[in-house]
């Protein structure tokens, strides 16, 4: 999955990470935090700030331990929560790890780690919900996030 750009819902008061597939044929939403938009958004700029954030940690901690992260996963989607699993590779090892969606994207993002969301989710998200959102969306909602 690839990031296709990151919005904010009025309807909801949220930000949304879209994601697509190789092809474009598929498309994700993950609604996420204020804070992990922010996060996002300055990994997709390639914002450094002047002080780590906690994503930057994360990504400075593993490399100071030569781990790496392999790949991020959106495993499930329950009641409108999506799930995610980051695999990781430490030494001869693979280690997995649960994490909410908008932190594992900021994570890859900066680690340069693809994503991927397992089949299973993409026929759970229901398309035509996502359709009628979309078309509920105006210009503005387009516009840069406020980081």
């Amino acid at each position: 999955m690839h990031i296709k750009g990151l919005m904010f819902d009025p309807y909801n008061n949220t930000y949304v990470v879209v994601l697509h597939d190789e092809k474009h044929s598929d498309m994700l939403p993950i609604w996420v935090g204020k804070s992990e938009a922010g996060s996002i958004s300055m990994a997709m700029e390639n914002v450094t700030p002047p002080r780590p954030m906690t994503h930057d940690f994360m990504h400075s901690f593993l490399d100071a331990y030569n781990a790496k992260v392999i790949s991020v996963v959106i495993t499930d989607l329950s009641e409108h929560t999506y799930f995610a699993k980051i695999h990781l590779m430490y030494e001869d090892s693979e280690y997995t790890v649960d994490a909410r969606p908008s932190d594992a994207i900021a994570l890859a993002l900066r680690c340069n780690a693809p994503v991927f969301a397992r089949d299973t989710v993409i026929t759970k998200q229901n398309s035509e919900e996502f359709d009628q959102w979309l078309e509920n969306l105006k210009p503005e909602d387009f516009g840069k996030l406020d980081s």
